[in-house]
């Protein structure tokens, strides 16, 4: 096997491999004497099937074992004695030649090919010894716990029928009918449904168009369904229903107690006013963690300025687009609603994928150095808690990931990354800062949209080419 380096430029490599027809001879008959003691054919005995008549019979499959065995031996033979670390996996190019092709596979000719690469770029860790970064705190009031106790108390107090017209607060069960230009459409139709009315959890307009009405009346109710409408098909559109009001109900007393506690699994309200602090804490320390990370993020990516790989970029950016363009179409809005053309919306994207790449890389190599590791232990673990989100699917779910090894990277990679944040978080000065709740979660919305590496990969999954 020759291997002959014929490109390099930038990040890009290109080698031309060629098999001599004498070696491609030699590891046909190589294969076919292997495959002699264990192919079974009439009237042979075992192990006495002649080598011809065993080229004759299998020779073309062989050799594409051959060449696909010699493409595997190639690739290594560059990555190896070339000490290259590839953003993505070797493109292999054949002859166009249909004619060079046929001689190689009855090795009558050599067999040439090209191996295309993309590498990773080398560059040095940045001195972090200068960087601060601010880690916003926030407390838990009481008047927050006693927020969520009043949620949950409104959530599962009882309701008792009422005689007399509903009113704000009230819950009617109703059967209903809705139609379109006249025509029923599909879940147009309910049958005793329990509407709370100012809940806002129906269609704009229709719990207002229930308050006033008794048991026995029916109502034509007229609202329009939202632009933003996940049904597509009823997004914008004016819509009737036939209302009838079956019961009225009227709401209990409010009642936050330790029977009430009782009724969620806990001893005590004072207990349950625990729980809620606990679970509100993990929310704000969560959401701390998502702050102080974006910037130290920030901080690092203003340290590095290299050559990325168009692949990994190219990729990053099909996904980060084709998730703006799934959001643009379920909300039903344009580029001009959002005061920008799909020129510059795609420039700002293509910035965002090359950050996260940058980012990753960065991550991956500072991962390394620090010879950070994921357990197995700690994989099992976090899918462990991913099955659990698809209650009633979980061992479908579990064999999926197990049988996937591309999907668990995709378990690993987040593990790896925070552990490298954390890395880098004892390294650098983390200032806490006192903040509200509502400057806690300020402007959260634009911060997950670029702040995510997506190439941290090289040490916590298989490949370098995403991240979390």
């Amino acid at each position: 096997m020759q291997v002959t380096e014929t490109l390099s430029q930038g990040l890009k490599r290109e080698f031309k491999v060629v098999l001599p027809a004498t070696e491609l001879e030699q590891r046909l008959n190589d294969e076919l004497a292997t495959l002699k003691d264990r192919v079974r054919l009439n009237g042979f005995r075992p192990g006495k099937v002649p080598v011809g008549h065993l080229r004759r019979v299998y020779g073309r499959s062989v050799m594409a074992d051959v060449v696909q065995n010699a493409v595997n031996e190639a690739n290594r033979k560059i990555v190896e004695d070339n000490d290259l670390k590839l953003a993505n996996e070797p493109q292999i190019q054949f002859p166009e030649s249909k004619d060079e092709v046929e001689k190689a596979m009855d090795a009558k000719g050599d067999l040439a090919f090209t191996v295309a690469l993309e590498v990773l770029p080398n560059f040095e860790l940045a001195d972090i010894s200068d960087v601060t970064v601010k880690k916003p705190v926030a407390e838990v009031s009481d008047a927050e716990v006693n927020e969520s106790l009043e949620r949950m108390a409104k959530q599962n107090r009882s309701f008792e029928p009422k005689d007399g017209a509903a009113a704000e607060g009230d819950r009617v069960v109703v059967d209903f009918v809705g139609r379109i230009d006249g025509t029923e459409f599909e879940g147009g139709k309910g049958t005793d449904i329990r509407v709370e009315l100012g809940s806002n959890t129906f269609i704009p307009g229709f719990e207002d168009q229930l308050v006033g009405l008794k048991a026995g009346d029916t109502k034509l109710v007229k609202v329009k369904f939202p632009e933003n409408y996940l049904a597509d098909h009823l997004a914008g559109k004016d819509a009737e229903f036939d209302v009838t009001v079956k019961e009225v109900e009227a709401p209990g007393e409010l009642k936050i107690d330790d029977e009430m506690a009782k009724n969620f699994g806990m001893e005590s309200l004072d207990k349950l006013k625990d729980a809620i602090r606990d679970a509100i804490k993990r929310d704000f320390d969560a959401q701390s963690r998502r702050k102080v990370k974006k910037d130290l993020l920030d901080s690092l990516d203003a340290k590095y300025s290299f050559e990325l790989p168009p692949s990994l970029v190219e990729q990053e950016f099909s996904a980060v687009w084709a998730q703006v363009e799934g959001d643009m179409r379920s909300n039903n809005r344009t580029f001009e609603d959002e005061g920008t053309t799909e020129e510059e919306a795609k420039a700002e994207y293509r910035r965002i994928a090359e950050r996260r790449v940058r980012l990753g890389l960065v991550l991956a190599q500072i991962g390394e150095k620090s010879d950070i590791k994921i357990s197995d232990d700690e994989v099992t673990q976090a899918l462990i808690e991913r099955v659990r989100q698809y209650p009633g699917q979980e061992r479908q779910v579990w064999e999926f990931y197990q049988k996937n090894p591309q999907a668990l990277a995709e378990i690993r990679a987040p593990l790896f990354e925070e552990k490298v944040v954390d890395q880098i978080l004892s390294q650098v000065k983390v200032v806490e800062e006192s903040v509200s709740k509502e400057a806690l979660f300020s402007d959260d919305e634009a911060e997950e949209t670029d702040s995510e590496p997506k190439a941290a990969k090289a040490k916590g999954g298989k490949k370098a080419s995403k991240g979390e």
